[in-house]
């Protein structure tokens, strides 16, 4: 079978070649959906779910998802775990199964938690401290298109909090517009008054009008989930506001 693979260096390499049968013989499964999240000695690898034949196709001549999680890792530096490496596995020229590799970050809990729980410890600091971390990100022209609150994880250490993003096959690298920076906290599935607290202290390092941000923010933020919130009422499905 044929494959093609990067990584940091020949270890890595080594590692990748017997991906499938180590990642078989685990049982240390922390998602599994889609595509599949494994920890192995403290490295997580992610199993991205075998394309259907138009997919393989496309991937096959442009970059995979498992690819363009570790390009866009090498890209995003501090921001995401440190990437390991990726392996595609093709079949009969198009592509098959492919893995993507990285350290593990040992967080401490996601950004749902804390927006679920309107009693979590050190929560309006943690949201402000997100508002400047999600800052910093748009500073470097990074904007990650699954923004949404199991991507974002954060571990809490002395003096502050460190944040970290995941899943990163979708995201664009480009100057980054006004709408194009609020709407970006429209899939956190925050209350208008999270988003008052991230976006007022948001609102403040691009030196934008506070109330102004607030509201474009929440406008941005209740169109997705009135989007959302209709197509599970088409399927049946209970809504949450």
């Amino acid at each position: 079978m044929n494959y093609k693979l990067e990584a940091i260096n020949s270890d890595e390499k080594k590692e990748l070649l017997n991906i499938k049968d180590y990642f078989k013989a685990s049982s240390n499964s922390i998602h599994k959906a889609r595509n599949e999240l494994k920890i192995i000695d403290k490295k997580v690898i992610k199993s991205f779910k075998k394309p259907s034949f138009l997919k393989s196709i496309y991937y096959t001549f442009f970059s995979s998802k498992a690819k363009r999680s570790y390009l866009y890792s090498l890209r995003l530096k501090e921001f995401s775990p440190k990437p390991l490496g990726y392996i595609e596995f093709y079949e009969n020229t198009l592509l098959g199964e492919s893995y993507f590799v990285s350290e593990e970050f040992d967080y401490d809990f996601s950004i749902r938690e804390v927006l679920l729980d309107s009693d979590f410890s050190d929560r309006e600091d943690i949201l402000k401290e997100f508002a400047r971390f999600t800052f910093r990100l748009h500073e470097e022209n990074i904007l990650h298109l699954d923004y949404s609150p199991g991507n974002i994880l954060i571990k809490k250490e002395q003096g502050g909090y460190i944040f970290k993003v995941v899943d990163l096959n979708r995201m664009k690298f480009t100057t980054l517009s006004l709408v194009d920076r609020l709407k970006n906290f429209n899939k956190l599935w925050a209350s208008d008054e999270d988003i008052d607290i991230i976006v007022s202290e948001y609102s403040k390092l691009i030196n934008h009008d506070r109330k102004e941000a607030v509201k474009l923010a929440q406008k941005f933020n209740n169109q997705n989930k009135a989007i959302k919130n209709f197509k599970k009422r088409l399927k049946g499905i209970p809504v949450v506001d």
